[in-house]
């Protein structure tokens, strides 16, 4: 990996499951119940000047990555509540770089992490409710195509260690 692939992708590039076990699932599953707290930990004590550091040169701050997960996990809720409800509905896409630099993203994170710790409780237990069938449901992403409820559930469990580690990451690097 190229040293700014490194700082990306520090967990490494996200890879579509061949196929979404019952075990699989419950990890991922137990990584979103986790996220609340596994989020406010990476971002403890952090002062505003280190929240507003990019995790990379060119990257988003950690105040925008921060919000950036709510913003991503709200859409993401969104789209397995439409996946369970309709048949095989087409979502939306978002411009996430675009919506990092609106207004909210410079707020204070506290409001953020707090809407990722109710959405998550949320989100946890519509996922614990599901059945093997339902996780084979999904969406049409316009961009990425069909997406099943399973290769999704496993993205957004990578994507939750992808964002975690950006803050991690930096700490250590900068010895925060």
């Amino acid at each position: 990996m190229k040293d700014l692939d490194v700082l990306k992708f520090s967990i490494g590039r996200f890879i579509p499951p061949v196929s979404s076990t019952a075990e699989a699932r419950a990890e991922q599953i137990e990584t979103l119940r986790r996220l609340p707290d596994r989020l406010r930990d990476a971002v403890y004590g952090l002062n505003d000047t280190q929240l507003d550091t990019p995790y990379r040169q060119g990257g988003w701050t950690l105040r925008q990555v921060v919000h950036h997960v709510a913003d991503s996990h709200m859409n993401a809720t969104v789209r397995f509540k439409l996946a369970l409800t309709e048949d095989w509905p087409t979502v939306k896409t978002y411009d996430e770089a675009a919506w990092v630099k609106l207004a909210d993203s410079r707020l204070p994170i506290a409001g953020s992490l707090v809407l990722i710790e109710a959405l998550h409780g949320r989100w946890v237990a519509l996922l614990g409710s599901l059945t093997g069938v339902d996780f084979q449901k999904g969406y049409t992403h316009p961009e990425m195509g069909r997406q099943d409820l399973g290769t999704a559930l496993a993205h957004y469990a990578w994507h939750s260690r992808h964002h975690t580690a950006h803050i991690a990451n930096l700490r250590a690097r900068r010895g925060w």
